[in-house]
């Protein structure tokens, strides 16, 4: 029997596209993702994946208490759980784009918002090489390029969780995080092309 793998579905982010690039990365595993909001759906995931565009405050307020509270329980029982751009931010328990709204808070840190400077646009949006930290992480083989669409970014209290970074400016940007079957990216692996489907795969397959 196939995995259950769920795409958390609250109507914002590249739902379609992340739909379709697990699907593409899960074919050879015989995995057929489940684009879904219905917490019974997240309670019986085998693995769950979290995208998000958009702002803080609106993906906590879609997901809502529940569902907040059912993926922070799912995450500390060791089901895999792979966070993308917002869907990475609200695992920390604030961000300055959105101040006095609590998030998760499964990693200690924050989210603040890029520095610009002469010549640096803000929202960030383009193709970065990623930079391994702390020995890096086997869902990401090599240090390739990846895309990237964002305004903020991660700020963890504990450096041994960020595995890869990219630089923008003046920015050391947060591209991934890793503690114990938690994974997540600034990055969006659904428009990274090669690359981004091959850190899909390894995410299945682990």
């Amino acid at each position: 029997m196939s995995e259950r793998v769920v795409i958390v579905d609250v109507g914002v982010g590249n739902l379609r596209s992340v739909e379709k690039a697990v699907a593409e990365a899960g074919k050879e595993l015989g995995i057929v993702p489940l684009r879904t909001s219905e917490p019974d759906a997240i309670r019986k995931a085998d693995r769950l994946v979290v995208p998000g565009q958009g702002e803080f405050r609106e993906l906590l307020q879609r997901l809502g208490a529940e569902r907040l509270e059912l993926l922070a329980e799912r995450i500390r029982s060791g089901t895999p759980y792979f966070g993308i751009c917002v869907g990475m931010q609200i695992l920390f328990a604030a961000s300055e784009e959105a101040p006095g709204v609590p998030g998760m808070a499964v990693l200690p840190g924050s989210v603040r918002r890029l520095q610009g400077g002469p010549g640096l646009k803000i929202p960030h949006m383009g193709w970065n090489q990623l930079e391994f930290r702390s020995g890096g992480h086997p869902f990401l083989t090599e240090n390739s390029w990846f895309c990237f669409m964002h305004s903020y970014h991660c700020v963890p209290d504990d450096a041994g969780v960020v595995r890869a970074v990219a630089s923008y400016g003046p920015n050391q940007v947060t591209a991934a995080v890793a503690h114990d079957n938690l994974f997540a990216t600034q990055f969006h692996p659904e428009k990274s092309q090669v690359a981004g489907l091959s850190l899909l795969k390894n995410f299945l397959k682990s």
